[in-house]
């Protein structure tokens, strides 16, 4: 296979399952409004919307080594801040390296199975739903990005006219 197609996403060589915090976007496939909409300046859910906030909520019930820091789910996508902060720090290292099973605890797994409870929980109630196949991450570096994407996340229903995709300058 052609090396486009094996295409890692996430930072090479990275451990997700360390402590740290991660901004993390999950899209809809072909950008479908199936969570919600924007009125007024103001996230208006779904019951699709609803569900994807229970399965949201849930992760650090889950997964109690993570907390989510902040979130929004727009129409079409979710931001959301997770940190992981592990009390037993493992000496083992989880380097990511090609096509590897899911690491416990990793964000990959969270947000599988985020992805895959909503996925459920929509097939149980019989809506249409399908999301993009992946998502997209940042590690977030210091105190000052993660102000920076905070506030993007709480702007981003008032910014949905002018904004919608635009994530290309958040990054620091």
């Amino acid at each position: 296979m052609a090396y486009r197609e094996n295409k890692q996403h996430r930072l090479y060589g990275y451990d997700y399952s360390q402590n740290g915090a991660y901004f993390i976007t999950i899209c809809t496939k072909n950008r479908t409004h199936y969570f919600g909409q924007i009125k007024d300046k103001t996230v208006i859910l779904s019951e699709i919307g609803e569900l994807a906030k229970t399965a949201l909520l849930q992760i650090p019930e889950v997964y109690p080594q993570a907390t989510i820091e902040e979130w929004i789910i727009m129409p079409n996508h979710i931001h959301l801040i997770i940190a992981i902060q592990n009390t037993e720090i493992s000496k083992e290292y989880h380097s990511v390296i090609g096509l590897q099973p899911l690491v416990k605890g990793s964000i990959s797994s969270i947000i599988n199975h985020f992805k895959g409870k909503v996925t459920k929980l929509c097939k149980q109630n019989k809506y249409e739903f399908v999301w993009q196949s992946r998502f997209h991450d940042h590690i977030i570096r210091n105190e000052e990005a993660f102000n920076k994407i905070s506030e993007y996340i709480l702007n981003n229903p008032a910014n949905w006219d002018n904004d919608q995709d635009n994530l290309e300058n958040l990054y620091m």
